[in-house]
């Protein structure tokens, strides 16, 4: 149904994410990547990603994913110690955690994991703990959270009822530092705010997202991005599936205006190593924009938040706006700042 879009691009990744798809059979997994293949032009070696948590992950599943195109693994383990996933209501074990990374390392040379910080009363040697095992592991790209409270969750009960500590933003800033300086001492490099990969190890697909090029959302809750529309699949399974029988697409469509991309743009591009390009906002939105964008970032640059950087000046210059290592554990609120409402 979906075959004519993305017709004039080809495809750099594939990205199995949302709910547990390492649930899929590998059948169910060659089918959909054979699909993918079937209706659209594909470069010679794709990324291609699957999200699964370390309960999944037994030794035959890792074995098993071996034996697909799969060729990098993105794993939830959160943290290798047990009261920190029994606080996040995770359901693997720390042992879990460990005995899926052993295994899939042995695989798999591709593999990002997630870890959360912040989490309260964790001492900075229990964080800098998760860190080494991530290490010792030889992870190549690691993705670093804040430890947030969701609406309605478990979390957020424990925290209202008094049975666990508030989220304490001072600890986090620790933490936030902490894992920068120690991933920098291990090779890795702060692509974007909460993702760390050694050289040939960033994630090709998010940085798809980050950099504003197209991508194509299938299933329920997908998302969809081309140029200036947006569109997004009714989350609700039962919806979903009757839609597709019907021949019909159970999607929304949201048509961006200039300010909507000026300010995405800005959103994503100053969270990551790239920066906002000046001469991308004037060629592409206009001079207008870059004076406001300019003007309002001022004051910023003024708290050594942001940094205005010039390259390739021997022939055109390339300005761009970054945010110092300062800035950046504020840069959501600073982004938002800048936005032109």
């Amino acid at each position: 149904m979906r075959k004519s879009e993305l017709q004039n691009k080809t495809i750099e990744t594939i990205y199995f994410g949302g709910g547990t798809p390492s649930l899929l059979s590998n059948e169910e997994l060659r089918l959909l990547i054979d699909a993918v293949y079937k209706n659209y032009q594909v470069v010679e070696n794709p990324e291609i990603t699957l999200e699964a948590n370390p309960d999944d992950l037994t030794n035959k599943r890792i074995n098993d994913l071996s034996n697909t195109q799969i060729n990098r693994l993105s794993i939830g383990i959160q943290s290798f110690f047990e009261d920190d996933l029994k606080s996040m209501n995770r359901a693997h074990s720390a042992t879990e955690a460990k005995e899926c990374l052993k295994e899939a390392t042995r695989h798999f040379n591709n593999i990002t994991i997630d870890l959360i910080y912040g989490i309260p009363n964790m001492s900075l040697d229990k964080w800098n703990q998760n860190l080494q095992i991530a290490f010792d592991f030889g992870v190549n790209h690691i993705s670093s959270y804040a430890l947030t409270v969701e609406a309605k969750t478990a979390l957020e009960s424990f925290i209202k009822k008094g049975t666990y500590p508030p989220i304490d933003e001072e600890l986090a800033l620790e933490h936030f530092n902490h894992l920068i300086t120690e991933t920098d001492k291990q090779g890795f490099v702060q692509y974007e705010i909460s993702n760390f990969g050694k050289p040939d190890y960033f994630s090709k697909h998010n940085t798809s997202y980050w950099q504003g090029k197209s991508y194509l959302g299938i299933g329920p809750s997908a998302h969809s991005f081309n140029n200036n529309q947006r569109s997004w699949n009714v989350s609700n399974n039962t919806k979903y599936i009757k839609s597709i029988q019907q021949n019909e697409l159970p999607s929304t469509v949201e048509t961006l205006s200039k300010k909507d991309r000026f300010n995405e743009y800005i959103m994503t591009g100053l969270r990551t190593i790239w920066g906002v390009s000046l001469n991308k906002i004037e060629k592409d939105f206009g001079l207008e924009f870059k004076e406001h964008l300019l003007t309002a970032s001022k004051e910023f640059i003024n708290q050594e938040l942001l940094v205005v950087t010039s390259s390739d000046c021997d022939s055109n210059c390339i300005e761009k706006l970054q945010a110092t290592q300062k800035g950046k554990f504020l840069i959501d609120g600073i982004s938002s700042s800048l936005f032109l409402i």
